[in-house]
């Protein structure tokens, strides 16, 4: 089972979850989101797992800086047309491994325990 990172190279959760799999002998491969982008299939699978708010990063300055009619009446269909648009607005990182995510990282986390083995 290969687990998959995603995110940005230069976002700093990204990194301090990049350095902590390194620490820990995990393998995994790297989805630049920048270089790569996201499929909105992809999308549909996260979010069916873990609902759309959770997938997208309204904290980020991508999301912050749209305008406000963007952001009215957010739905699935809408949220999934940002982020396939602007993958920066994807919550960072994204572990991807077996079918399952974990959205965020907390070095701590139950289920990113569980993800990793």
């Amino acid at each position: 089972m290969t687990l998959i990172l995603y995110g940005i190279p230069n976002c700093d959760t990204v990194k301090k979850a990049r350095d902590w799999l390194a620490g820990r002998g995990v393998p995994y491969e790297f989805h630049d989101y920048k270089k790569l982008g996201i499929e909105a299939d992809r999308l549909r699978g996260w979010i069916g797992q873990i609902g759309w708010e959770k997938v997208l990063n309204r904290a980020g300055t991508t999301f912050r800086a749209l305008p406000p009619e963007s952001k009215l009446d957010l739905d699935e269909g809408k949220a999934i047309a940002l982020m396939v648009a602007q993958p920066s607005m994807i919550k960072r990182p994204i572990f991807e491994a077996g079918g399952q995510i974990v959205a965020g990282f907390k070095p701590d986390s139950a289920e990113l325990t569980a993800l990793i083995g």
